[in-house]
């Protein structure tokens, strides 16, 4: 990104040839210095491949406050996520009974059917009585389908438990055998990896690729890792797999308890990983998992990604409905607030921006995050802080005429309020003010009856 530092030269030039010469002569980057930018490390996926995976549909609908979405919705969800390029979901937990077995075909199905560039997996314990189905899955749809198989492998899971290391390889490679000899890949995941020992991991690890695991899966299962922590993790891992000599890929699975699960999957790609888990809005087991969504928003602005990622709020409102899991208020980019203002300075910024017709501009001089990348737009409100260009904006943009009386009006009811206005509560004082100026020319009406 090539950034002008000489502000001074830059105002200079505007004032003395005009706004729009002005803005001809500058580029995106000269309008924003990007901090981020200096002394950056590199790139965080250095020009390697590299995968995302959504588990929304598994982990995500295990959160104790979610529903599971009916079918419809699912193969809805599955278009979208097809359609933003993710590569990889989760379709469910075929074991778990009869619906979720159905669940998981009719989604396997609808992937074939419609030639969906998305690829199926499914996650079950190191049993072979959970592979099974996913098997006749497999069989019944026409389609690979991705076996993650998952045990957990920290010392305070195995006291938990009565697991010996020994009896945990031996699962493992039970389990891992079954569906290689049926012909599916394998992706072996060891539930909370980032508090397991190395020498532990280190045998899982070479037993699972042994016995043909093409994948390891790196679980932070109850969010306790920090970046310090994963840099470690999957250095290790690596390590341990080069000196197999396999081809065999790394993925990241991290949960939030700390809120560190976006920051860490971007630290884990850029550390190594050749795929990262997340679930839309980050719902999940307890405070949820890394959120795919907001990790394909940092990708892009990070310059990772070049895709089209119009139809995410799309996705981020089906998902919400699907599972009757409410968007908080200010979640980042998909919340109602993210791109809501009301405040007198800041909507004036914007609004000055959008009458000159710089859609760029009026995007960014208020977000770090252009709403029209991701499919919001800037919104401006009405409210106690709010000025009288919020008022004729509002209005405009809703095709009210707009006269002093009117602005001030509105004006009076906003400064008395304590929140901003609703629509109903802005549209009354129109309707207040039209009849009282229709009185006004008009005179009372004093006939009879």
């Amino acid at each position: 990104m090539r950034l002008r530092s000489d502000v001074s030269r830059q105002r200079a030039a505007g004032a003395a040839t005009g706004y729009a010469c002005f803005m001809t002569t500058m580029e995106p980057g000269a309008l924003i210095h990007d901090w981020n930018e200096v002394e950056r490390r590199g790139p965080v996926v250095r020009k390697r491949p590299f995968e995302l995976h959504d588990e929304t549909l598994r982990d995500g609908i295990q959160n104790p406050s979610v529903t599971d979405p009916g079918i419809g919705d699912k193969l809805e969800i599955l278009h979208l996520l097809d359609e933003l390029g993710i590569d990889t979901t989760d379709v469910g937990l075929p074991g778990a009974g009869p619906r979720a077995f159905e669940d998981v075909l009719t989604l396997c199905r609808e992937i074939v059917r419609c030639r969906l560039r998305i690829r199926p997996t499914c996650a079950g314990r190191t049993l072979v009585s959970d592979i099974r189905p996913m098997v006749e899955v497999s069989q019944k749809a026409g389609i690979a389908v991705e076996v993650m198989t998952f045990i957990g492998s920290s010392p305070i899971r195995q006291l938990a438990e009565d697991w010996s290391p020994a009896l945990i390889i031996e699962r493992a490679v039970t389990a891992i055998d079954f569906a290689v000899r049926e012909g599916l890949p394998v992706t072996f995941v060891t539930e909370d990896t980032t508090r397991s020992r190395p020498d532990v991991l280190a045998d899982l690890f070479r037993a699972a690729i042994d016995h043909g695991a093409s994948r390891l899966c790196l679980c932070d299962t109850v969010g306790h890792v920090t970046p310090d922590g994963v840099r470690n993790l999957i250095t290790f891992t690596r390590h341990v797999i080069e000196g197999t000599g396999a081809n065999v890929k790394i993925d990241w699975h991290g949960h939030n308890d700390r809120g560190l699960a976006l920051a860490n999957s971007i630290f884990a790609l850029e550390y190594g990983a050749d795929r990262v888990h997340g679930t839309i809005l980050g719902i999940g087991e307890r405070v949820g998992n890394a959120p795919l969504d907001l990790i394909l928003v940092n990708l892009r602005l990070l310059g990772e990604l070049d895709r089209d990622l119009g139809k995410l709020a799309a996705l981020c409102d089906k998902v919400s409905k699907a599972t009757r899991f409410p968007i908080p208020i200010n979640y980042p980019v998909f919340g109602e607030d993210a791109f809501r203002t009301a405040t007198g300075v800041h909507a004036a910024a914007i609004i000055k921006a959008k009458e000159k017709g710089d859609d760029f501009l009026a995007d960014r001089v208020y977000s770090g995050v252009p709403a029209g990348m991701f499919g919001r737009k800037q919104e401006i409100w009405i409210g106690p802080m709010s000025g009288a260009s919020n008022v004729s904006y509002w209005l405009r943009q809703r095709g009210i005429a707009v006269d002093p009386g009117l602005v001030e009006a509105i004006l009076a009811v906003a400064k008395q309020s304590d929140h901003n206005l609703s629509e109903a509560e802005v549209l009354a004082v129109v309707e207040r003010h039209t009849r009282r100026q229709g009185e006004s020319r008009t005179g009372p009406d004093t006939s009879g009856g």
